[in-house]
């Protein structure tokens, strides 16, 4: 399956209908990262909620980011301890793709940033207007998972030219 999607689909296909099911892990790649609400059982909550519910049942979670995320996103994440050692994080100044990957069966790939006006629950009038493919087909997955890898495990830090804004991999030597 291959679908493209817009808009508010992209809250409702990518958030709603598979990041709150995963159950062996979650890879969330952004080049910008803000307070995201959701709905959860009828009450809006932070994402970040939503997170520490999947690292209570042992989701392995994993944030790739370009810079460090807004106020309101920062003070929601001390309200999760759950996330402290259930979410692992690498900010990488040269992230400028937006993908989720979802137990390895599922992937988004699109222009959504990981913020309320991307995939968040904001009405229709106060959302970005934003573009991106959904998949179950593993060859199309594959590379999207590839992509992520090389950058989690520091493949182009060697050569980046941006190490001096890098918090994360800046010590990496690749032979």
């Amino acid at each position: 399956m291959l679908e493209y999607i817009t808009n508010r689909d992209i809250y409702k296909r990518v958030i709603c209908d598979h990041v709150v099911k995963a159950r062996k892990f979650l890879w969330l790649a952004t080049a910008d990262l803000k307070d995201l609400y959701m709905d959860k059982n009828g009450r809006m909550v932070p994402f970040l909620e939503v997170l520490s519910d999947l690292a209570g049942r042992q989701v392995e979670l994993r944030l790739l980011h370009a810079k460090e995320p807004g106020p309101a996103f920062r003070k929601d994440f001390d309200r999760y301890p759950k996330l402290l050692t259930g979410l692992e994080r690498i900010l990488c100044p040269r992230v400028h793709f937006k993908s989720v990957i979802v137990d390895g069966e599922f992937a988004y790939s699109g222009s959504a940033n990981l913020t309320g006006a991307g995939m968040g629950a904001k009405s229709e009038n106060r959302r970005n207007f934003e573009a991106g493919f959904i998949t179950t087909d593993r060859e199309l997955i594959e590379p999207i998972m590839s992509q992520f890898d090389n950058v989690w495990i520091g493949l182009h830090c060697r050569d980046c030219q941006r190490k001096g804004f890098c918090a994360d991999h800046k010590d990496i030597l690749l032979t």
